[in-house]
């Protein structure tokens, strides 16, 4: 079946930096647009960056020259490099797979950015 496990959350202060890292298994990983999503509290879950199979990347405005999104097709990752940290950044972040036919979600991850 298809999983998307991610990992590399957690608590960071405000200026830090994490990577998350996205697992995913059960798909043609070439055939799928990934990206990282995240949901606050009270929020609706917000498109943070896009990557298609031929590296072409789009990024919200609100993290545009802050987060660094890549893949590694030999690998079947996908990433989420994450600098300049700051609180409004906290929320829970997903893994999105996206093809023609369908669309596959991770479980999440926690990032709280906080002193």
């Amino acid at each position: 079946q298809v999983q998307l496990v991610e990992s590399g959350g957690g608590l960071v202060q405000p200026g830090g930096s994490l990577r998350l890292s996205c697992a995913a298994s059960g798909i043609i990983f070439s055939s799928h647009l990934m990206g990282w999503y995240r949901q606050s509290p009270g929020k609706q879950r917000e498109l943070v960056a896009l990557i298609d199979r031929f590296g072409t990347i789009n990024y919200s405005a609100s993290v545009k020259g802050r987060f660094t999104i890549s893949r590694n097709s030999a690998a079947n990752m996908v990433y989420l490099q994450m600098n300049s940290l700051k609180p409004d950044d906290t929320a829970v972040y997903y893994c999105n797979a996206k093809s023609a036919t369908s669309t596959y979600w991770g479980q999440g991850t926690q990032v709280t950015v906080s002193s």
